[in-house]
């Protein structure tokens, strides 16, 4: 056989075995799921991660024909959730809906047994929202600085709760008395779940919470809230004053919740995936969920959450360690 023509014949089977392969990842993208997929949300249920994975769940589970069932495995600030789904078969049919909280985790936890930017593939945000300070109606102020007199007055009373030790929410009372200069005592909970069924019962005085979490309660007049941490108000809850308008400058925080698989998932798969939930996001029925909890929908590329992942583990880790945060 002419040189020419093995040359020729080994380009036609590369393109060949090229083209077997495109075809099977394409078939492999089309076939999934085929079973159930598990979506695990590391904090217990009634918190601000299940007010987005619950609805979300529920499109994504008509859009791909299999039901998409939420598995709660609450603790340890969401790190035990993210490590179980870090340690799952790479196959699309496990995945997390977690939060800002992670990110934290990544300074806070020294002991962490994942790599949240190794172990596991950022596919996009589902939602972001503001934070809202709450408080339980016994509590006599009706204003922030209301509630900043009252705690100077009762130094060490005054207590406010959280969905775990190195969330956010925690940081943001320690963030809170030092720039107000007052001492609310913290009582972590094993979610922000948890955590507002105590507010209700009167256990603890207040929360920092997600506005989309406490949303129903507030319209409900179970609990009072005194301000937003977003740089303007809420079009959800315009009634309710910013924290820098409140008389805390400065003060910001956002509440924002994403998904994640384990790393080594295939692309193909991932790439589907991506696009289910940026169709979910926009579709009538989830705006709407998420206009009434003052969310926004989210929908970035996986490159660009990553980045903005890189980018929220560089500015709590600063807070971390002004604040000299250790969770063992």
């Amino acid at each position: 056989m002419l040189p020419t023509a093995r040359r020729l014949i080994g380009c036609a089977s590369l393109v060949t075995v090229s083209a077997l392969l495109f075809v099977a990842g394409a078939t492999h993208a089309q076939q999934w799921p085929v079973r159930a997929v598990r979506l695990v949300v590391p904090f217990p249920t009634g918190g601000g991660t299940d007010a987005f994975a619950r609805p979300l769940a529920i499109k994504l589970s008509a859009q791909l024909g299999q039901q998409v069932i939420i598995d709660n495995r609450g603790g340890a600030g969401g790190t035990i959730g993210a490590d179980a789904v870090a340690k799952a078969a790479p196959d699309g049919y496990t995945l997390l809906l977690g939060a800002v909280h992670h990110t934290v985790a990544v300074s806070a936890y020294p002991g962490l047994s994942y790599d949240l930017e190794k172990d596991l593939l950022p596919i996009t945000t589902v939602g972001s929202v503001p934070d809202v300070l709450v408080v339980n109606p016994k509590v006599p102020a009706h204003s922030i600085r209301e509630l900043i007199a009252y705690s100077k007055a009762n130094p060490g009373k005054v207590n406010y709760g959280s969905s775990g030790n190195g969330t956010t929410r925690h940081l943001a009372g320690i963030i809170f008395n030092a720039k107000t200069g007052t001492s609310m005592v913290h009582v972590p909970y094993k979610g922000s779940g948890p955590a507002m069924a105590a507010l209700l019962g009167g256990e603890i005085d207040l929360i920092f919470e997600g506005l989309g979490s406490a949303s129903t309660q507030i319209r409900a007049g179970r609990i009072r809230a005194l301000a937003v941490t977003s740089p303007q108000r809420s079009p959800a809850f315009p009634e309710i004053p910013t924290m820098a308008t409140a008389g805390v400058p400065g003060f910001e925080s956002l509440s924002w919740y994403g998904l994640w698989v384990p790393a080594q998932t295939p692309r193909d798969i991932t790439t589907r995936l991506h696009a289910e939930v940026v169709k979910a996001l926009a579709s009538p029925e989830l705006q709407s969920i998420w206009a009434q909890q003052g969310a926004e929908a989210g929908g970035e590329s996986s490159e660009q959450f990553a980045r903005f992942i890189r980018s929220e583990i560089e500015k709590w880790g600063t807070v971390v360690r002004q604040n000299k945060i250790v969770i063992e």
